[in-house]
């Protein structure tokens, strides 16, 4: 099965991740976790309380489930795998300082391979300098971050750039998933084709 290679970290969100994760099987992709060591990661749950008094500005974080790294970066040859998928929560903002997670995140855009980032994942494609001229989508909070980086951000539920697909938050996982799979798709059909 073609792979795809998935990083996260400790505070990775677990609707961001878990859906991709059991979603991308479906289509007979095997889904690489890996991280900055191969251990086990304490995923959280980003949430506005509905109801709470007084309200809240921002996301509270909760305890969530766990997920295992198979690999750690800095073992990866970028070059084994079909596409990137990188989620949010608060992990992109310590694991964009790992060279070995940009280094693997800058070969999937040399390569034109397909790229799926939602929430604070584009963290991770600005510390790369991959989104350049880019129009991506990301949660609100993270517009600059987009920007910064040399993209045009705009406020939609998905946005697809090329290889790059986006999405703002878990709640647009659908449409983020089924642009993502198809864009693999159509990758592996044509190294069918040509291999």
């Amino acid at each position: 099965m073609p792979k795809v290679l998935m990083p996260i970290g400790d505070a990775t969100e677990v609707l961001d991740t878990m859906y991709a994760y059991f979603r991308l099987p479906e289509d007979h992709f095997d889904v690489v976790v890996c991280g900055p060591e191969a251990r086990l990661y304490h995923m959280v749950l980003h949430e506005v309380p509905p109801h709470a008094q007084p309200s809240w500005d921002i996301t509270r974080e909760s305890p969530g489930y766990h997920l295992a790294a198979r690999v750690a970066f800095r073992e990866i040859d970028p070059t084994e795998y079909a596409g990137l998928f990188v989620s949010g929560g608060r992990a992109p903002e310590y694991l964009r300082y790992d060279q070995d997670l940009l280094r693997i995140t800058r070969h999937f855009f040399a390569a034109g391979k397909p790229v799926a980032a939602l929430c604070h994942g584009i963290e991770i494609l600005t510390a790369a300098d991959c989104i350049r001229g880019r129009t991506v989508t990301t949660v609100a909070k993270c517009a600059l971050d987009a920007q910064q980086g040399g993209a045009r951000y705009v406020d939609e539920p998905c946005i697809v750039d090329g290889n790059l697909v986006t999405a703002r938050t878990w709640h647009d996982n659908t449409f983020l998933l089924a642009e993502f799979v198809r864009m693999l798709n159509r990758q592996a059909k044509s190294a069918a084709a040509t291999g």
